[in-house]
Formats: C-alpha cells, structure tokens, sequence
C-alpha cells in the first residue's frame, strides 16, 4: 500500500514486530520466485540455450538491485509528482530513512516496504526474457533491463501504487500487479519481439522444451512463492485481507490448472505436464490483481477463465506470425488483462475496499475503471519497449548473429553449457577443450522453447510474475 493511505486504525501506527517478520519472510519469497522463473523458462528452452535463459533472469537480480537503491524506490514511490513520477531526496540512495522509520500508515519499517518492493521490480523485467529466448545478445538484454527499469517499470509503479499515482488516484484495483507486472511485462515482450523478429526455423523446426521436470519445479517454486507476492501486498495481518488474498491465490490457480487441461484435453486430445505448469501460471497471473477484491468463490471463476483464455492465447503467435517464444504475451498479457478486468464484474466490496463489480450491484463502474489501467499501462510499456529495443538494436546488435544462434546462446555469450556430454567436470568450455563438443542442435528430447510435442500445445512461460507491494490500497467505491 503506498505512503499517505491511511489504514482503518485511528491511532498512530507502532512497529509491528509481528507485521515486521511477516513482511520479511514474504519478501524472502517473492526473492524466491525469479530464479523459480529462471528454472521454468530454462527447461522450455533447447539444450543450447539452458544457461542463457537462466541467467537473462539471475541478471536481473543484480542490475536492478542496485537500480531500486539508487533511485528507483524513490521514483517509484517518493513523493508524487504530476501524478506520474515520485521523487524524494531522502529515497536516494536510501540514504535518508531512520531504522525504524515506518512506512506512512503501516506498522513496518520503510527499509522493509522497500526491500518488499525491490524483489516485484526484479522480478517484472525478468518476466520478459521468455519472449525472447535463443535469440538476444546478453549485453544487449542487460542494458535493455536497466533502461527499461528506469523509463518503464518505475513510473508504472507510481501510477498504480504510489500516493498521486493517477491510475491510484483514479480508484484502479491492483492488489498486487496485474497491470504493474504482468500487463507491463507482456505488453513488453511484444514489442521487443517486433524489434528482433523470429527465432530461425520458427513453425518449422521442432523447438520443444528439453527438460519438462525443471519446467514443473519451477512452476511449484513460483507457486509456493507466489504466496508472499499476493498475501505480503497488504503489508500486515491485523484485518483478515491477507488470509483472503492467500486462500484466493491458492484457489485461483488450482481452477486454472483445471480449466487449462480440460481445454488442452479436448483440443488437443492429451493431458501435458507442460499445460498443467502453464495452467497454474496463468491463474497466479490472474488472480494478483484481484486477490484482495473477490471472494473465493469468485477466484474459482478467475482461474478457469483465465486457464481457458490463456490456453487459447498462446497459439495466437503461429496465427499471426509473432514468436513469443515461451509465451510471455499468452500467458502473462493475457492472464493479467483477464484478472484486472473481471474485478469490474466479481469484487465483492467486502475485502479489501468497498468497491463492487458489476455482479455485485456496483454497475460498470469499477470496470472502467480497471479498463483505463489495463489500456494505459498496456499501451505505454508496448510502445516505449519498442522504442528501447529498436535503439539498442542500432547502437549496438540486439540479436546474436546467425552462426552464434545455430550454435547456441550458451557458448556464444557464456562459454558454458549446461550439461556436459564430453565427461564428468565443470560445465565450462573454455576448461574443456581437449573434451568432445557436445551434439550440435538439440538433444534428441529437446525442442520447443514454448511447446509440447505439437505447435499448437506450446506451453506458457514466464508466469510469475509476481504481484507488487504498494498495491493492496483501500479504494473508496
């Protein structure tokens, strides 16, 4: 929830060394979830390309960290000005914040609202290398993140969860990032991949994912994280809104889980592990947004939508000839536009503020409300995300070269690779020169970076994502 918000307690808020240990444990596990999404995307790529997509994630942790120290807390939620940017002095650097300063309204310290909000903006840009797998320059990516950081993710933060953001302002619900991280990250992911085109041999070559129980432990590790990303953003346990965001997110996803086999099964004649990991992505993407606004019964509604629509979604790219490799846009655009929406029809104005949808006698309202958050946000991270891509793709190469590409990102831009068939050392190849070079292309199991064994079937990705803090705002009906 961001500063200025007041909570229903009358009295000035005391730290909380319960709420304090409750947040840092939250925190801790939605630190958890990109390298969980490091290890989802790493198994749905090809063998060639394991340890780049790994660490097109794990970068992230790195470059953005110090990002959030140096300003990006500040922008994102430092006092507010014109209603889109933050900026407080003493945010820089975060210099100026006493050690038990609490957070405006809340019962836990500024550092740890901080440190919560870090691990949402580490997560959100790592969410959009999934589009983008086999493909890119890891030094092209990285600065990518750092620019995209700054001019994207940190404004859109304030807009949706800073006090005077206008999308706050306006009453947009987005308990934990709906529109902040999924919509911005997907919205991103597609317009890099109008910059950088198709991999080499798309809707040609069999690309299927090379190791599909790394798939699924990254898929329960983003679940089991997902808990602190949704039930943390409410920043406290004193009224009961986090036991319904958390219940909500566990219900949301296992529906979607369920929706998107039932569709898989009578489309494509089979039960995946790869639809069940996408499944339970999609629905932790939809429900972020509305975790704190529906009922449960309502989260079962979001899931088996969100399953169904997503499944449908994610064939859209051989449709239309846009390669979203391991289906950022079907799953995380998609998923987080479902979830913001059907809070306009299924909020029940009973948790987290006295909002209602449109099926609980509030009319359209709200719902227009969240459409003007999806459109905007979708808008703004599509065409400035395309804008930073083409300028890099001048300045410097945003795509490996053709060579580098059918050899594998893994060597080209690491000198790695991740299993070594040669003998029983490291996975370095620079200390394996004398060994065997292991079988050029793909193992024989390895294949799409987004499919089971038919294109139609590929499986989502990234998912995660996450959902951000400053979000769980009470929002006057």
């Amino acid at each position: 929830m961001p500063p200025g918000i007041l909570t229903l307690a009358a009295d000035k808020a005391e730290l909380s060394p319960a709420d304090t240990g409750f947040m840092l444990i939250a925190t801790a596990l939605v630190m958890v979830m990109t390298p969980a999404l490091a290890f989802f995307y790493g198994g749905m790529v090809r063998v060639k390309s394991v340890l780049n997509m790994l660490m097109m994630s794990f970068i992230s942790l790195g470059l953005v960290t110090v990002l959030w120290v140096l300003y990006g807390f500040s922008l994102a939620f430092g006092t507010d000005h014109g209603s889109v940017i933050g900026f407080s002095g003493d945010y820089v650097g975060l210099s100026g914040i006493g050690l038990t300063e609490l957070w405006d309204g809340y019962t836990i310290p500024v550092y740890v609202f901080a440190a919560f909000q870090l691990m949402f903006a580490i997560l959100t840009p790592a969410l959009i290398s999934g589009a983008l797998a086999d493909r890119v320059k890891f030094t092209a990516w990285a600065l990518f993140v750092v620019l995209w950081a700054t001019i994207v993710y940190f404004p859109v933060a304030h807009w949706v969860w800073g006090a005077g953001g206008w999308l706050f302002e306006l009453g947009v619900i987005d308990f934990a990032g709906g529109t902040a991280v999924h919509i911005n990250a997907g919205a991103a992911a597609l317009g890099v991949i109008f910059v950088v085109g198709k991999r080499i041999g798309f809707k040609k070559d069999p690309m299927r994912p090379h190791s599909l129980p790394l798939v699924m432990l990254g898929a329960g590790l983003l679940w089991f994280g997902w808990f602190g990303f949704n039930a943390g953003s409410w920043l406290g346990n004193g009224d009961g809104v986090g036991a319904v965001a958390f219940l909500n997110t566990q219900v949301a996803t296992g529906a979607a889980m369920l929706g998107w086999l039932a569709y898989e099964k009578l489309r494509h004649g089979s039960f995946t592990t790869l639809g069940a990991a996408s499944g339970a992505v999609a629905g932790l993407v939809a429900i972020t947004p509305a975790c704190g606004s529906v009922s449960p019964l309502g989260a079962i509604a979001i899931g088996v939508i969100a399953g169904v629509l997503c499944a449908m979604a994610v064939g859209l790219k051989y449709k239309f000839g846009y390669d979203d490799s391991l289906d950022v846009v079907g799953v995380h655009l998609v998923g987080g536009v479902v979830g913001s929406l059907l809070i306009g029809f299924f909020a029940t104005g009973g948790v987290q503020s006295d909002a209602k949808g449109l099926f609980y006698g509030g009319g359209l309202a709200q719902l227009g409300k969240q459409s003007v958050g999806v459109v905007s946000v979708l808008l703004y991270s599509l065409v400035v995300s395309f804008v930073l891509a083409k300028v890099i793709d001048l300045v410097m190469g945003f795509r490996v070269s053709e060579d580098e590409e059918l050899a594998g990102v893994d060597q080209a831009a690491h000198a790695e690779t991740a299993y070594d068939y040669g003998g029983t050392g490291g996975g370095s190849a620079l200390a394996r020169t004398a060994a065997p070079a292991p079988p050029s292309g793909d193992a024989p199991t390895s294949g799409a970076a987004g499919g089971t064994a038919s294109a139609s079937q590929t499986g989502s990705s990234d998912r995660a994502q996450g959902g951000t803090p400053g979000k769980a705002k009470k929002v006057e009906a």
